[in-house]
């Protein structure tokens, strides 16, 4: 396959000038894909030491010599000096090619071509040097493209992610940003199987191209391209220096590197929930991301908080400080699509489940505090699991932080007493669940559209308490009889008796389905 921006010795045989000469190769017709750097012409027999590789040299044959051990030598210095290709012009000095240079070409692998007709080597020189000057504009063209659309993707309000997916949909192969400081692995745009496999030795024909920091010569992080699906060409090295000069700009505003480290766990605690990832590979990977947890079981947690823009570096960063006192390994992951934090912690024991949620919980709540958050975040912890099954309690854990949107502010939430929340979030698209809470509450909620006092919280309170009346006028600070007064009001409205048990069953559910349709309004 010709790689990008080149102009290989087959494609040179393939232009006008050469092919008026009636090419024919004689030796390596597997190395006709080299790329040609320079073409050159000359007879001198000590032309090799003019030569500094990667040119195809155009010869009638007079530096030769007459004797096969003089045509071996002149064979030998072109392809020590690596040229792409020696031809021949026949006529002048051989009519056929002698068997000496001929078997010395193929013993070498150097292509080898003879042409039958004389040809101006003047034409054929102007010829490959403009195709030359063309791939090379053509190449730079591709690059620019690629910088106009990662450029684009900064100003839309996408970041170091989504400009390394496009540097690796370029380059047709995995690309990985590792910090310098400390070898982390930032971001993988590519599996991270690749990068466990292959980290300790790196393939050749890789790219490292480093990301400038602060002050001349102090390289911050590096882009490595790794070969895996095809070759690297020049355009590839061209891309990944314009996309490093702009990774360097954007990984100069504060805390960028933790945002981006912790979106790279955010991929791979969604892959892994997503069914994306085999959980057999899940451990390595994880310990790749600086997750090393001991042989007990692992709690999947979820956080979910509105975060304005810009904001999510400054509270990767506070949560991140928060947790190295809550005493367990954690692997925290950002998911700026979803608004969601996923991560994984590590238990020594299933009994330790309720005292590990409270630190996390508290850990979570401080770093949504230290960025000054809109709101209370919503904290869903999971169930013990073990690898094969923690991406399934990752999944449910996030949908529950969804479920769980508008329901009373808590610490955190256990995964299962939100079931029949989660169950009633997750038929909220349907007609039916709309059309259920206008039967059981339409009455109400069209009463409290236009009243000075509203009756859907005296219900909600009365519902939480179930049923029991004492408790239900202390959680509202009103008296016994004001409680029965406003009751009364509401039975009335729905034309329903309150201390009916499945009555107040409908009631609850429908509250639950109202908050699940529109959490905001609840």
């Amino acid at each position: 396959m010709e790689p990008h921006g080149t102009v290989t010795v087959a494609r040179a045989l393939e232009l006008p000038a050469l092919r008026r000469g009636l090419p024919e190769v004689m030796a390596a017709t597997d190395g006709l894909d080299r790329p040609v750097r320079w073409v050159h012409a000359g007879e001198a027999p000590h032309i090799a030491a003019l030569l500094k590789g990667g040119e195809l040299l155009l010869t009638t044959g007079l530096g030769l010599g007459d004797r096969p051990a003089e045509q071996r030598a002149f064979v030998r210095g072109l392809a020590e000096r690596d040229i792409a290709a020696l031809v021949v012009e026949l006529g002048a000095r051989f009519r056929t090619l002698p068997a000496a240079v001929v078997d010395t070409a193929r013993s070498y692998g150097l292509p080898l071509v003879q042409l039958h007709r004389e040809v101006p080597f003047v034409a054929v020189t102007e010829e490959i040097h403009t195709e030359l000057v063309n791939e090379h504009y053509a190449v730079l063209r591709r690059a620019e493209e690629l910088h106009d659309r990662c450029t684009r993707a900064l100003l839309d309000g996408g970041g170091v992610p989504e400009v390394l997916r496009l540097l690796a949909g370029f380059a047709g192969n995995p690309v990985f940003l590792e910090s310098l400081s400390d070898g982390r692995l930032l971001y993988a745009a590519g599996p991270l199987q690749v990068w466990e496999a292959l980290r300790g030795a790196l393939p050749e024909g890789r790219l490292d191209v480093p990301i400038p920091g602060r002050g001349p010569g102090a390289p911050r992080a590096r882009l490595v391209l790794l070969p895996v699906d095809g070759p690297l060409a020049p355009v590839h090295r061209i891309a990944a220096d314009r996309t490093a000069a702009l990774l360097a700009v954007v990984l100069l505003q504060a805390r960028q590197e933790e945002e981006l480290a912790a979106r790279g766990r955010g991929d791979f605690l969604t892959d892994l929930a997503e069914d994306r990832l085999d959980p057999a590979d899940a451990p390595a990977l994880a310990r790749v991301l600086g997750f090393r947890p001991g042989p007990g079981p692992l709690l999947p947690v979820a956080l979910k908080l509105p975060c304005q823009e810009g904001g999510w570096a400054a509270l990767t960063c506070a949560v991140q400080e928060e947790l190295t006192a809550v005493g367990v390994p954690v692997l925290l992951g950002v998911r700026l699509p979803e608004g969601r934090v996923p991560l994984l912690a590590a238990l020594r024991s299933a009994a330790d489940r309720p005292a590990v949620a409270d630190r996390l919980a508290a850990a979570l709540h401080a770093g949504a505090r230290r960025v000054r958050a809109r709101r209370a975040p919503v904290v869903v912890v999971g169930t013990p699991t073990d690898w094969a099954s923690a991406g399934a309690g990752l999944r449910h854990a996030a949908e529950a932080a969804e479920a769980a949107a508008g329901l009373p502010d808590r610490p955190w939430y256990d995964v299962r007493a939100l079931d029949v929340d989660l169950l009633l979030w997750r038929l909220r698209a349907g007609a039916d669940l709309p059309a259920f809470v206008d039967r059981a509450l339409g009455p109400l909620l069209a009463h409290d559209a236009s009243a000075r006092a509203e009756l859907l919280p005296t219900l909600d309170a009365y519902l939480r308490h179930a049923g029991r009346k004492a408790e239900t006028a202390r959680a509202l600070h009103v008296n016994r009889q004001t409680l029965y007064d406003r009751l009364a009001r509401v039975g009335s409205l729905l034309g329903v008796d309150l201390d009916d048990p499945d009555t107040r069953l409908a009631l609850g559910l429908a509250l639950r389905a109202r908050r699940a349709i529109s959490p905001s309004g609840a």
